[in-house]
C-alpha cells in the first residue's frame, strides 16, 4: 500500500520519523507521496524524500501563496526541471483552493491556474487541495485540466460532488475523514462510487479522526481506511488495498 498524500517532512515527526518508517514498511505500506507546500520548505522536503525513498510533489500550497496577482512560479519550474529524472517527483502540488484563509484568497486562483499550466506542460498529475470552494474548482478544471489530470485531496463531499470530478477524470483522495461517524456524505460517496475512483491518503499530521487518541495523524492509519472502505463496499480489505494501490500507480506512473 502507499499513503499518497502525508507530510512526513513536517517537524511533527521529527522525534520519531526513523521508528514510523519502519513500522509503515511492517505494516504493508511501502512508500508515501510527500507533497509540497512552500518554497522555504522544499528543500527539507527533498532531503527528506531522499533520505528514506519517499515520492514527492512539488507545489505551493493555496495556504502559502504570494499576496500578489503577479504570478511568478519560476522558482518552481526551474526546481522541477532540475529534477525530472528523479523518478520520485510524481506531481504537481499541493495546490488549490480555501475560502478559509482570507488573506490569501484574492490571488490564489492566479496561483493555481499558473500551476495547473505548469503541470500540463510537464506532463504531471496534480494533487488539489480544495475547501468550500468547490464550484469555483470545478470551473476551473472544467477549462483547464492538465492532460494527467490528478486527485482532489482530502476529499469529503456528496456522491454528486464526487461523481462531477471523477466525470472530468479526477481521483478521489479518501482519507481519516471517512472513519468519523458523522460523516456521513463520505460514507454515501464510498459506498455508491466505483473504486476507479479512490486513492488512499491520510494527510499525515492532519485529519486524525475524531476517535484518534493521538491527534497527530500517521500513515498507520491506512489500514483502518481500508478496513472501512471495505465494509461500505462490501467487498474484503485486500480487494481495497490491491484496486487502490493500482489507482495510485496508475495515476502517478509509480
Amino acid at each position: 500500500m502507499i499513503d499518497t498524500h502525508a507530510h512526513l517532512d513536517f517537524a511533527e515527526f521529527d522525534p520519531d520519523r526513523d521508528t514510523l518508517v519502519q513500522q509503515m514498511l511492517e505494516q504493508g505500506i511501502s512508500n508515501a507521496i510527500i507533497p509540497g507546500v512552500a518554497p522555504a520548505l522544499w528543500q527539507r522536503q527533498l532531503a527528506i524524500a531522499r533520505q528514506y525513498g519517499f515520492y514527492y510533489a512539488l507545489g505551493i500550497h493555496p495556504w502559502y501563496c504570494p499576496l500578489k496577482n503577479d504570478v511568478d512560479i519560476s522558482e518552481l519550474k526551474l526546481l522541477i526541471n532540475s529534477r525530472r529524472q528523479d523518478h520520485a517527483l510524481v506531481a504537481i502540488g499541493e495546490c488549490g483552493l480555501d475560502k478559509l484563509r482570507q488573506d490569501t484568497w484574492p490571488f490564489q486562483q492566479a496561483w493555481l491556474e499558473a500551476q495547473l499550466q505548469l503541470a500540463d506542460e510537464l506532463g504531471l498529475p496534480v494533487i488539489l487541495h480544495c475547501v468550500r470552494a468547490h464550484e469555483e474548482l470545478l470551473a476551473l478544471l472544467s477549462r483547464h485540466s492538465p492532460s494527467r489530470r490528478g486527485v482532489i485531496h482530502g476529499f469529503y463531499g456528496a456522491p454528486e460532488l464526487a461523481a462531477r470530478y471523477f466525470r472530468l477524470g479526477y481521483r478521489l483522495g479518501i482519507g481519516g475523514l471517512l472513519l468519523n461517524e458523522d460523516a456521513k456524505k463520505l460514507h454515501l460517496t464510498v459506498q455508491h462510487l466505483p473504486l476507479d475512483a479512490f486513492i488512499l491518503e491520510t494527510d499525515s499530521p492532519a485529519m486524525a479522526p475524531k476517535s484518534a487518541i493521538d491527534r497527530r495523524n500517521t500513515p498507520l492509519l491506512i489500514a483502518q481506511i481500508v478496513a472501512k472502505m471495505a465494509n461500505l463496499q462490501k467487498k474484503s480489505s485486500v480487494l481495497i488495498s490491491e484496486r487502490l494501490s493500482e489507482n495510485a500507480a496508475q495515476l502517478f506512473e509509480l
